[in-house]
């Protein structure tokens, strides 16, 4: 990459200060009209072109982005992380930049075959949205040769740029929220390690549950998915506890509604018998008809964040690497009844 034209390169060829360059090209009295045509011509010569301009001719950069998503994480009912994407896609546009969504089913997922959109070397960028698998995660490392970023998850074998919502503090405080409304027995539902959110928000209900002088019961933690594909189950396959909590908190929405259906199916009512929460306030309308308390994550923050540090990381900038933690808030529905003490 060429050097850039500093003041000081064309105040030494023509043996003026740097006051002198600043005042001329910007048109300030003290220079004479002879040389200031100088100073203009040779820095219109070398190429000299002011912070501001620079900095504007870096802004109106457009660049491809590629965007990357497991189709595990799509199902019949989900379209959480279509929503996420068109976020990016609607930040991206805004930044005169161009998304390319490329899906990556589970059997190359299975067998390492690297994307189309980084084989044929189509984007300046990625992001990846939602977890890959472990094995295929870090092979396709290898394989980018672009700047990239992790939307909704973080990579734990190494340090990483990545933008995940606040699923540790979101669910602490809709577990609180519930021994607020005279709770004491509590479930988790939510298939451990299946992603870091997921297992984030259990340790979040169980930062809730020390604090009120519990701990977390194994019955009481409910598998909702697949570890392999991810599918959420059905309520068929949801297996209640022999003892009944008097609330469920749920790792999505789209579990809070299939719980809530399968508890109706048993005959219990919501929240008049069992309470439910989710998270994300994002749920498919014909999964339950009932309203969710949930923790509404900050999607467009979310999409802000990503673009925003990836363009930097495209166009060279400073910008702060790491993990960047978006919070949310509680949205209160209908899933919850208050206990009397």
């Amino acid at each position: 990459m060429a050097k850039s034209v500093k003041l000081a390169d064309i105040a030494a060829k023509l043996n003026v200060s740097t006051v002198t360059v600043s005042k001329a090209l910007s048109d300030q009295k003290g220079v004479s009209d002879e040389m200031r045509q100088k100073i203009k011509n040779l820095a219109q010569e070398l190429g000299y072109k002011s912070p501001s301009a620079a900095k504007q001719s870096r802004d109106k950069k457009s660049y491809n982005v590629g965007v990357l998503i497991a189709e595990r994480h799509f199902s019949h009912y989900e379209s959480y992380y279509l929503q996420v994407y068109q976020m990016v896609a609607t930040r991206a546009v805004a930044k005169e930049c161009f998304t390319m969504l490329e899906i990556v089913n589970l059997k190359e997922e299975q067998e390492g075959k690297m994307p189309k959109l980084l084989q044929e070397d189509k984007v300046d960028g990625l992001i990846i949205i939602g977890l890959m698998k472990g094995e295929y995660l870090a092979r396709l490392k290898q394989f980018i040769k672009v700047p990239y970023v992790f939307l909704d998850f973080y990579d734990k074998e190494e340090d990483c740029d990545a933008v995940i919502s606040d699923s540790f503090y979101g669910m602490y405080k809709l577990t609180n929220y519930l021994f607020d409304q005279g709770h004491k027995k509590i479930a988790y539902v939510g298939t451990l390690l299946y992603t870091d959110s997921i297992t984030d928000r259990y340790l979040g209900y169980c930062k809730s549950l020390l604090e009120h002088g519990q701990t977390a019961r194994a019955d009481w933690v409910i598998n909702d998915r697949s570890m392999e594909t991810g599918d959420v189950r059905s309520g068929d396959a949801l297996h209640l506890p022999k003892e009944m909590p008097t609330a469920f908190a749920c790792n999505c929405d789209l579990t809070a509604g299939v719980l809530a259906e399968a508890l109706k199916k048993e005959g219990y009512r919501v929240p008049e018998d069992v309470s439910v929460v989710g998270f994300d306030n994002y749920l498919y309308p014909s999964i339950c008809s009932l309203g969710i308390s949930t923790y509404e994550i900050d999607i467009k923050e979310m999409a802000r964040k990503t673009i925003n540090k990836l363009i930097k990381k495209m166009s060279g900038e400073n910008y702060k690497s790491g993990i960047h933690i978006v919070g949310g808030h509680i949205v209160l529905k209908e899933s919850v009844k208050k206990l009397e003490p």
